[in-house]
């Protein structure tokens, strides 16, 4: 089968190499996370954001499932998570472009809703069509049998994750026809031996890298309802503010003088 190769192959970032198992119809996904995890840190010490090491951990478990998962869908697709974990109580937010290629997210340790079961919600905008949200819940505080639960309850096929090395991880899904009764039986020793025992065609080598755009604008967008309302109440007396983006949390410091020239303008 001919390699395909996207748009954004020659970027640098993270490969993910998608394989279908011939003969057992599954789809595996498969990274070495290094480098998105040296991003996700270096984009932390930037940004003086400082996150507890059970939440760290939970965090990049739910990363690479993401990003795994993002690799196996189609090109025109966006898509977002949300993890609600019951303990540790703590959301975890990831959101991609399969387009562009760009992954971010971050977690939320404060103010997290109290509630009697954990919650993953999906939502998915492809091309021009309206989004579509789905909601199911979970156990434990592997996000890795978070999305194996997402993909059983809610894409309605199986989906195996394994964690082959430190920072290597995999994902198989079920297609159609698949060999179930093998599908079940993996390990993560098999899947390190998979190309030495199934017959493996590449299907394409995909790049993600940890990006979300926020920048001072959109920042200002946001605030700029809130601003036309009350800008006394917004800066309290003070000449700028800062606020956070609320997909990967970065700072962004914000003058009155040029948020009032942005709502001016707009």
């Amino acid at each position: 089968m001919p390699e395909t190769t996207p748009p954004n192959t020659a970027d640098a970032g993270l490969e993910v190499r998608t394989y279908f198992v011939r003969n057992r119809n599954a789809l595996l996904a498969r990274a070495e996370f290094g480098e998105l995890f040296v991003d996700y840190y270096l984009h932390l010490g930037a940004n003086q954001m400082k996150v507890a090491p059970e939440h760290d951990a939970i965090f990049k478990r739910s990363l690479a499932a993401f990003t795994l998962h993002s690799a196996s869908r189609p090109w025109a697709e966006l898509t977002a998570w949300t993890l609600n974990f019951q303990a540790p109580l703590v959301n975890v937010f990831l959101t991609g472009d399969n387009g562009t290629g760009a992954v971010t997210g971050r977690v939320f340790d404060e103010n997290v809703k109290v509630g009697s079961d954990n919650l993953f919600f999906a939502d998915v905008v492809r091309g021009t069509q309206p989004k579509r949200r789905s909601a199911v819940t979970f156990e434990g505080a592997d996000p890795l049998q978070a999305a194996e639960m997402f993909y059983a309850q809610s894409e309605q096929r199986e989906a195996r994750y394994f964690q082959l090395g430190e920072e290597d991880f995999a994902l198989m899904t079920e297609h159609p026809d698949c060999d179930l009764a093998w599908f079940k039986a993996l390990t993560p020793e098999k899947v390190q031996r998979l190309d030495q025992e199934e017959t493996l065609a590449l299907m394409e080598r995909r790049i993600y890298r940890w990006h979300c755009g926020c920048n001072q604008e959109r920042m200002m967008e946001v605030l700029a309802p809130t601003m036309r309302q009350d800008p006394d109440a917004l800066f309290a007396g003070d000449p700028k503010i800062e606020i956070r983006c609320p997909r990967c949390g970065a700072r962004h410091a914000i003058t009155r003088e040029s948020l009032e020239a942005f709502v001016a303008q707009t």
